[in-house]
């Protein structure tokens, strides 16, 4: 009976382990030492990120205009390395989302095409989007609690400036408002 239980009880902890460690990681992730500001500014950063990819690609496809296309290009470029250097700067145990873009701007894009699509990207992507961006970034580079995301925020915030110019310039081009 003793080596019964003592199998039985082997066998239980053994087989718990999988299911702790999946749980610890998922809290590492969830429950890091992270401040809000920090953890806030991570999921925005990396939503705008992906969400400026995702629609960059949709231009490439649903745009008949090269001046829109090719902000699209430069956008997906650069908030490609803009996505890389968030992730370098995250500390230890933090993961970045990955591909988590704003649905609800992807899917009010999705059904456009030609200048009904450009003036939607522009507005909503370019100006409005890089608005928001700025706002997350500054408030990161000026209150954030981790130097590194502090940092990084800081960096990266004139080119997203710059986006916002370029933004505003093709919708003045393109007559959007």
């Amino acid at each position: 009976m003793n080596t019964r239980m003592i199998f039985l009880s082997m066998a239980l902890a053994i087989a718990t382990v999988p299911a702790f460690a999946q749980t610890q990681a998922a809290s590492t992730t969830m429950a890091n030492d992270l401040p809000a500001q920090d953890k806030e500014f991570v999921q925005a950063a990396s939503m705008s990120g992906s969400t400026e990819i995702d629609a960059a690609k949709l231009a490439t496809k649903q745009s008949q205009d090269k001046d829109v296309k090719s902000f699209a290009h430069h956008m997906m470029v650069d908030h490609t390395k803009l996505t890389v250097q968030l992730k370098m700067a995250a500390p230890h145990g933090v993961t970045v989302p990955k591909d988590n873009s704003d649905t609800t701007v992807l899917d009010s894009l999705k059904g456009l095409h030609g200048k009904d699509f450009d003036n939607a990207y522009i507005k909503s992507v370019g100006v409005e989007g890089h608005q928001k961006a700025i706002e997350a970034f500054q408030k990161e580079a000026e209150n954030g609690q981790n130097a590194d995301l502090k940092k990084a925020a800081g960096k990266a915030l004139p080119t997203i400036q710059e986006h916002l110019k370029m933004a505003q310039e093709l919708a003045a081009k393109k007559g959007v408002q």
